[in-house]
């Protein structure tokens, strides 16, 4: 699924991110992804429990799930499947970060282990609105989304022509800096 948008931030669609809808109701991204267990059971128990929370709205969007390498995990960590899902969302960022922590905690992840290990489910907040936010605790947009090629791929799938809070380039523009599609295979579009 995909709507063939040309954004910039405050233009387009006003279904899109940084579009003139009110204040409190933003266009959100959320980025998942689990190299542990049933990874593609992981992503649908994360998607489920993120669409049912009582400040997501529709229009609903994913992508298809992909395969990637694992980085910067301990070695012999399992490949992952990611994908990302966007979302109207009416209420704060940091209530949302709240809710999304919830979530993984529910599905099995533990806060007390190492950075970038092998997990049941990660979920990583990319944008909500064109919200700037640079916390201890919360930093939007995401500070390295568009240097990860497994959140660019699936990003494309929703909106190629989507031009990122704090960027100049449109996502597809900044995945095709990316090498073929080494590392990065399409898994399903069913999930």
């Amino acid at each position: 699924m995909c709507w063939d948008c040309d954004i910039v931030a405050g233009v387009g669609d006003p279904r899109r991110l940084g579009s003139p809808i009110p204040a409190t109701t933003m266009r959100t991204a959320v980025a998942l992804g689990s190299n542990l267990g049933d990874r593609l059971g992981n992503l649908r128990a994360a998607r489920k429990a993120i669409l049912g929370l009582a400040n997501v709205k529709a229009p609903i969007l994913r992508s298809a799930v992909y395969e990637t390498e694992p980085v910067s995990c301990e070695p012999g960590a399992a490949k992952f499947l990611n994908a990302v899902i966007e979302f109207d969302y009416k209420g704060d960022a940091v209530g949302l970060l709240e809710q999304l922590i919830d979530i993984e905690e529910a599905l099995g992840r533990k806060r007390d282990h190492p950075k970038n290990v092998s997990r049941i489910i990660d979920i990583d907040l990319l944008y909500c609105g064109n919200q700037q936010i640079n916390s201890e605790r919360l930093q939007l947009p995401h500070p390295r989304m568009h240097l990860r090629k497994f959140v660019l791929q699936p990003l494309a799938d929703i909106c190629p022509t989507l031009i990122l809070p704090t960027q100049t380039t449109a996502v597809r523009e900044l995945l095709k800096q990316w090498q073929e599609s080494a590392g990065v295979v399409r898994f399903t579009d069913d999930w």
